[in-house]
Parts: structure tokens; C-alpha cells; sequence
């Protein structure tokens, strides 16, 4: 573990308590006066090679607008209420293996060693004591089985590396674009997600569906992707850019469904609470902040919103719940 987030084991009660460095907060000052130097100017979908590597990704504009949040279908998505979105742009797909092992594995294959203060700084993950994909495949395959914090951290990696900002989607976010402009699920299902009833029991290469009519890849099945916000009940008025953030270590919200669930879970407004028992297997004492060993079917996309918030900002969403047990 780097300097950035200091990991403390209080002796005698096995308590495990999170505190953030104040190197951490200078840190997240440096890159932000990098992104500040980068202003958002891409009205469309574009595509990113990330520095000093041969990976690249693609970003695609999510239009602002409102829409009804939630469904009658289960008790956890209701009540429906309506939800305003600023614009923002999301990944076309699912985090790669081949871009989150570069923030794994410092100076692997596909990046050029080289020296960058500010990226360098940014907490990186310790190496697995397993084979993360579990024998489904790396190369265009999804990235799997990391903590929400590690998920930040990427982001926050991603960040320093193109001087543009990234984040997880909050649930609102998702669910909008998840639903681009619709309130009618896709069909045939099949036609855009692998679940349990095609998946051949694995995750499959991302882009191999039909993406949504935004643009967007395996926003259902494939893996479930994590978001920003704690998950607990809806609220019954109408909000604007809501992030239900942090008090507690569980769970998150996690959203779309996976290659391991049947076809009414691999919904839109479907939700799941993240769980401690996704690191059951897990030897470590304290469990990893960075792997979650039993959630083979759970991944993330990143979103850049229009507009670069403050250093502040930046910090919160990059350090979500950091001051609890890891989510």
C-alpha cells in the first residue's frame, strides 16, 4: 500500500479502521490543477489511448435530461420518482482487463515505463494471491472481482494518467443511461445481454451484443457494475444529480445484472446491496481493500461529467466511505 491511504489494524480487538493520509488530499490537488489545464471539449463520443500504453477506450455523450427513477417491479425500486441529470459521457463498455491490469501492475505489458509524479502517487492495488479472472479469459474480457474502493482508485489513476476526470456513475446516472430514453426493456434480452440463460456460465467479451440506443455495451448482464451510492431506499420527491454517499461500510449499490443471473434480474431498475461475503473466500486478515474473491460476476464503467468539479469534490467521490471498513 502507497502513501496515499493508510490501512491501521487495532490490536487486541481485531477492529479494522480506514484513514486517509493528508498526502492523499495534495495528491487529489495535483491532479485536479492537471485536469483544470484539460477542459472538456468533446461534444461527441471520442476515444481515449491511455499515456504511455497501447490500450485505449471509448467515451460516449449521455444527453442531460430527466426521467422517473425506479419501477413497481420490487419493493427496492420504489417509489418512482423523477430524477434531473446534468450531461455527462460514459465508457462504451465495461473496464477492461486489459486497462484495469495496467493500474494492477505497474510497468506490464502494454505500458511503457516511464515517471509521472502524480500518477505514481495514487494508491495501486497489491498483487492477487489468485488469478483474478478465474480462467474466463483477459484479453477484451471484463475486469472483475474489485472492491468499490478499487474501482475509485482506478478512476482516480485514470485520472492522473489522461488529465481527464473520471468517476463511478452515481445510481442515477446508470439507471438514465442504462434506460437511454426508454421505459421499455430490450427486446429480445438476448439480442443485448449474456445472463444465465446464454452466457455458457462466464463472462464474455465486451461489445459482442447490441449496445443500447446511446451506444452503450453490456449495460445489462455480462457483469453487474458497481455505482457511487450506498444503497438504501428511494426517497419519494423529485431531485437533481442525487449521490446517496458513504455512512457506512455496507452495502453500495450495484446495478444491470450479470452473466450469472436470470432474465428478471437483468433489469435496468434492478438493484443489489453489495455484501462482506463477496471476500469469503479471501485469506487475508484484515480482508483486501482491493478484491472481492466471491464476486466473479461484478465489475464498473467510468462516466466524466460535463463539468471538472473542485478538489473537494474530486476527493469525496475518489475516497468514497474510506473512513469505514471497506465496501
Amino acid at each position: 500500500m502507497r502513501s496515499g491511504v493508510l490501512i491501521c489494524l487495532v490490536l487486541g480487538t481485531g477492529a479494522f479502521a480506514q484513514t486517509v493520509d493528508v498526502k492523499e488530499h495534495d495528491e487529489v490537488r495535483r491532479i485536479h490543477g492537471r485536469l483544470q489545464a484539460h477542459p472538456v471539449d468533446k461534444p461527441a463520443a471520442y476515444k481515449v489511448t491511455i499515456p504511455n500504453t497501447t490500450i485505449s477506450y471509448e467515451m460516449v455523450p449521455v444527453p442531460a435530461g430527466s426521467f422517473e427513477m425506479g419501477s413497481d417491479a420490487k419493493k427496492d425500486e420504489r417509489p418512482q420518482h423523477k430524477v434531473n441529470l446534468d450531461s455527462f459521457w460514459m465508457q462504451a463498455h465495461e473496464v477492461t482487463w486489459d486497462e484495469y491490469r495496467l493500474f494492477m501492475f505497474a510497468a506490464q505489458a502494454g505500458e511503457v515505463g516511464h515517471k509521472d509524479e502524480a500518477v505514481d502517487a495514487v494508491s495501486r492495488p497489491t498483487r492477487p494471491y489468485m488469478e483474478m479472472s478465474f480462467g474466463m479469459g483477459i484479453n477484451g474480457f471484463p475486469a472483475i472481482s474489485m472492491t468499490q474502493h478499487a474501482a475509485n482508485k482506478y478512476a482516480e489513476w485514470l485520472s492522473a494518467k489522461t488529465g481527464e476526470f473520471y468517476r463511478l456513475p452515481t445510481e442515477a446516472e446508470w439507471e438514465y443511461a442504462c434506460r437511454a430514453g426508454s421505459y421499455v426493456a430490450p427486446s429480445p434480452l438476448a439480442d443485448y445481454a449474456w445472463y444465465a440463460a446464454d452466457s455458457g456460465g462466464k463472462y464474455q467479451k465486451v461489445e459482442t451484443k447490441k449496445p443500447n440506443a446511446w451506444g452503450l455495451y453490456d449495460m445489462l448482464g455480462n457483469v453487474m457494475e458497481w455505482t457511487l451510492d450506498q444503497y438504501g431506499p428511494y426517497p419519494a420527491g423529485e431531485q437533481t444529480n442525487p449521490w446517496v454517499r458513504a455512512t457506512q461500510p455496507y452495502p453500495h449499490a450495484v446495478r444491470g445484472g450479470s452473466w450469472n443471473d436470470p432474465a428478471d434480474a437483468v433489469r435496468c431498475t434492478a438493484r443489489v446491496a453489495s455484501d462482506a461475503s463477496w471476500k469469503q473466500q479471501d485469506p487475508q486478515l484484515p480482508k483486501s481493500i482491493w478484491y472481492q474473491t466471491d464476486a466473479q460476476w461484478l465489475g464498473f464503467r467510468l462516466v466524466r461529467p460535463a463539468k471538472v468539479p473542485s478538489a473537494e469534490e474530486m476527493f469525496k467521490y475518489w475516497n468514497s466511505g474510506v473512513e469505514h471498513d471497506e465496501q
